[in-house]
């Protein structure tokens, strides 16, 4: 229920609008108030209308609910919730309402409030990132590759910038191990010149991600290791995308691979297409080496003026404005709300309804001309 101090102090905003210029429907919908009831409030301040006051058949007595009430409450049952009363009263031949009728008087009560010694369950959200430039947030995840023995993979180690969606780092192996997941991020981080406590590495809580080995090469490198939650598959979306744009890609195999080299030669040629050729929709169809690299802006700039060029020549054909061709400044992960813990000079903070981006810590032309235009680095092989 609105106050009637707070709907003259609405009012007042409004017509304050109104005389500046404003159109009362654009003033009402910045104070998420719909226009008819300002209208409403303008004739009549005070609400005269009348709730209903039909009371539902079925409602329980007074007398009634404080019975369930000294049973929820007693000795013998207060240690019980109501999944578990009810059918021990029904054992009773006694039955006093059902269970969501139990909770609802115990919530108008507030009785309903967590008495166990346990904690109380929580709803745990992914730590988020926001990425301002390459090499600031890294996802990675391992994908199946099928082989000529049913039932047995060969397994595709994949590094992506978050921010340029470029493959930095890949391979492909016979197995899952923690061991070979560490000779890929060295390899990386080397190709990468990245410094300590200079990129976020994000995961899933899959076995070689978590692995003792894999772990303390992270912290020996300064990588900062994040994780996704327990069976949550879409707190890693850019690793899962960038699978799925690989298994349907037309030059997929049909057939499984016959030999590990023959993944390993299929695996090069995709990330020497995805990052040098595809047109990624989620950068304003920009290669990621181009974006990885700073390109996008000049790129960006001319399909701009392209389109500016082509409004001028024949401004009948635009009824609003030309394609947004803007840079995508900020790319982030998991992110919800508006909070997100960053990384500022190596160390994790929280913050509450307030994004700051991750400091870089060498200037973005300094890492570009650190870069080498070999592309992506493939960890060593191993038999």
């Amino acid at each position: 229920m609105i106050s009637k101090d707070d709907k003259n102090k609405a009012l007042e905003l409004i017509r304050e609008a109104c005389t500046a210029g404003a159109r009362k429907h654009a003033a009402t919908d910045l104070l998420g108030l719909p226009l008819r009831t300002v209208q409403r409030w303008e004739k009549h301040v005070t609400d005269d209308r009348k709730g209903s006051r039909a009371v539902p058949g079925n409602k329980l007595s007074e007398i009634e609910r404080e019975k369930i009430v000294d049973v929820l409450s007693s000795s013998e049952y207060g240690d019980f919730n109501p999944h578990q009363i009810v059918p021990k009263l029904a054992d009773l031949g006694i039955y006093m309402g059902s269970e969501a009728t139990m909770y609802r008087i115990l919530k108008e009560r507030k009785m309903n409030k967590h008495r166990n010694s346990s904690q109380a369950a929580a709803r745990k959200h992914p730590e988020a990132y926001i990425a301002t430039g390459p090499n600031q947030v890294w996802s990675w995840d391992i994908t199946y590759l099928p082989t000529k023995v049913k039932g047995c993979f060969f397994y595709l180690y994949m590094i992506m910038d978050v921010y340029s969606r470029k493959a930095v780092g890949y391979q492909v192996y016979e197995c899952e191990t923690g061991e070979l997941a560490a000779d890929l991020i060295t390899d990386a981080c080397n190709q990468e010149h990245v410094s300590k406590d200079q990129v976020v590495l994000h995961s899933d809580n899959g076995g070689p991600m978590k692995a003792f080995t894999m772990l303390a090469k992270l912290k020996e490198l300064g990588v900062m290791p994040s994780f996704s939650r327990p069976r949550v598959s879409n707190d890693n979306p850019y690793s899962e995308s960038l699978f799925r744009t690989m298994k349907y890609r037309p030059e997929y195999p049909e057939k499984p691979f016959q030999t590990l080299d023959c993944a390993r030669d299929w695996a090069e040629r995709f990330a020497l297409w995805y990052n040098n050729e595809h047109l990624h929709s989620g950068i304003r169809f920009i290669t990621p080496a181009d974006r990885h690299d700073g390109k996008d802006i000049e790129i960006l700039s001319k399909r701009h003026q392209v389109y500016q060029k082509a409004k001028a020549g024949h401004p009948e054909r635009w009824t609003g404005k030309t394609r947004d061709w803007c840079h995508i400044g900020e790319v982030a992960l998991n992110k919800r709300n508006n909070s997100i813990n960053t990384t500022v000079d190596g160390e994790k903070t929280a913050q509450s309804h307030k994004v700051v981006p991750i400091k870089t810590v060498l200037p973005r032309k300094e890492q570009k001309n650190f870069r080498t235009e070999n592309g992506p680095i493939k960890a060593r092989r191993r038999a």
